[in-house]
């Protein structure tokens, strides 16, 4: 049977083996590609625009534009640019907002700009806030095949899409849950379906 001090000695000998391995596993693996500051302005993005106008809280849109940069997609489009000054913005954007392209259009332009970027060859993608029903022409994001040039329109917090600026839509999409509310956070929903489009285009 072994003694107290033993059973230290054991114990420490056990730990050192596993971080040991870990950092053999560690040193395995293959080091993660960095980009500079000079090359990053002039890399592709991916054509995916993320359209927030009608998104209200600051803190969520701060939150957008995170998502956005992380995946580096082509713009995140505002109601108004001056709110990306403000400091519930850039508080959860932690300096995205640097990097990340982004416009404005004034919510009684959206239908226009909407039908611009159809001409230019964009598909409106709205991310509908309701669960499948048998009021929604929704596609579940699991069985949706994203165009590449694409255009991720949001709701507004809790009211949603309103009906005028969803017909405009080319499709509609939802995230299947399966909680009790059935709710999700615009930015977090967004997140979810930005993941889907990179990885069916198979980003980079």
């Amino acid at each position: 049977m072994l003694n107290p001090k033993e059973i230290h000695e054991k114990i420490h000998e056990k730990i050192h083996e596993e971080i040991h391995e870990e950092i053999q596993i560690a040193a395995r693996q293959p080091v993660s590609r960095s980009i500079s500051r000079d090359q990053y302005p002039h890399l592709p993005r991916h054509s995916l625009i993320i359209c927030a106008v009608l998104v209200q809280n600051p803190a969520n849109l701060g939150s957008l534009c995170r998502t956005a940069e992380a995946f580096r997609l082509e713009s995140l489009l505002l109601g108004d640019l001056t709110i990306a000054a403000s400091h519930p913005f850039r508080n959860p954007a932690a300096s995205t907002h640097l990097w990340q392209p982004m416009q404005s259009c004034a919510l009684e332009m959206l239908p226009a700009w909407l039908a611009q970027q159809q001409q230019a060859g964009y598909q409106i993608i709205a991310l509908d806030a309701n669960t499948l029903d048998a009021n929604t022409k929704a596609l579940p994001l699991t069985q949706f095949a994203f165009p590449l040039r694409s255009v991720l329109l949001l709701g507004q917090e809790l009211t949603g899409i309103p009906d005028c600026i969803l017909a405009l839509a080319d499709q509609s999409v939802t995230i299947p849950q399966f909680g009790l509310v059935e709710s999700l956070n615009v930015q977090t929903a967004a997140a979810i379906a930005t993941y889907e489009y990179i990885r069916q285009h198979g980003g980079s």
